[in-house]
């Protein structure tokens, strides 16, 4: 009992032999040559980028716009009499002020002891 139409023989005996799947090959190299086509017709639509002397260019100072230059110092800890808690609220925020001048070079060098990172061969602290 044959319970298949004469099309869906055909169809089998296409998709058996081999030929469907040359059909479809063909079909989605199609559609693939569709979309670059596409993709590059949208490209050339497209403004062209800027040249590089129509960027922006840096201020004069070498600064970025909003950019600022300070030096910062650690805040003063406010002191207590010792019968007394320091309370949150009670702290400067941040930690640290704004100074003018520069650090001196001694309080710029790191004078703690070496630590070596991980996987960088030293032996940690102490080295």
């Amino acid at each position: 009992m044959n319970t298949l139409s004469a099309a869906e023989n055909l169809a089998a005996g296409v998709w058996q032999s081999g030929m469907g799947q040359v059909l479809g090959g063909l079909v989605l190299v199609a559609v693939l040559i569709g979309a670059f086509w596409f993709g590059y017709r949208v490209r050339n639509r497209e403004p062209e980028p800027p040249k590089p002397e129509e960027q922006p260019h840096r201020p004069d100072t070498g600064a970025l716009p909003g950019e600022t230059s300070e030096y910062r110092k650690p805040a003063e800890m406010p002191q207590t009499d010792g019968e007394h808690r320091l309370m949150p609220y009670q702290l400067k925020n941040g930690g640290t002020e704004t100074s003018s001048d520069p650090p001196s070079e001694e309080k710029r060098k790191w004078g703690g002891i070496s630590s070596g990172g991980f996987g960088s061969g030293g032996t940690g602290h102490g080295d």
